[in-house]
């Protein structure tokens, strides 16, 4: 896990998926302040986000099923409080070396 700094709904990301997936790494990035102003930003300063994360669980899984995972743990934040979210998961043995 990283060390950034976070509010409340990147901080809740970061809880739901290491409970979820229990990942090697998570990072949750916020791109907000890229879509100030355009559709979707709604002000918060927490409405668009990367997320890349490195899981065991991942070893078998193709990439719709890898974001289907992610997605299902991050559930009801999708639906009123993420507006768009850009999703990075791998299999460790998919890191280079």
């Amino acid at each position: 896990m990283t060390e950034e700094s976070k509010g409340p709904v990147a901080a809740e990301i970061e809880k739901r998926l290491t409970k979820a997936i229990g990942p090697t790494y998570l990072r949750v990035i916020n791109d907000s302040a890229q879509h100030r102003g355009h559709a979707g930003d709604d002000g918060s300063g927490e409405s668009h986000f990367t997320v890349e994360i490195v899981a065991l669980q991942f070893e078998d899984m193709n990439r719709v099923e890898r974001q289907r995972a992610v997605n299902q743990a991050l559930g009801d934040l999708l639906k009123g409080r993420i507006h768009a979210l850009q999703i990075r998961a791998r299999a460790p043995s998919e890191l280079p070396e």
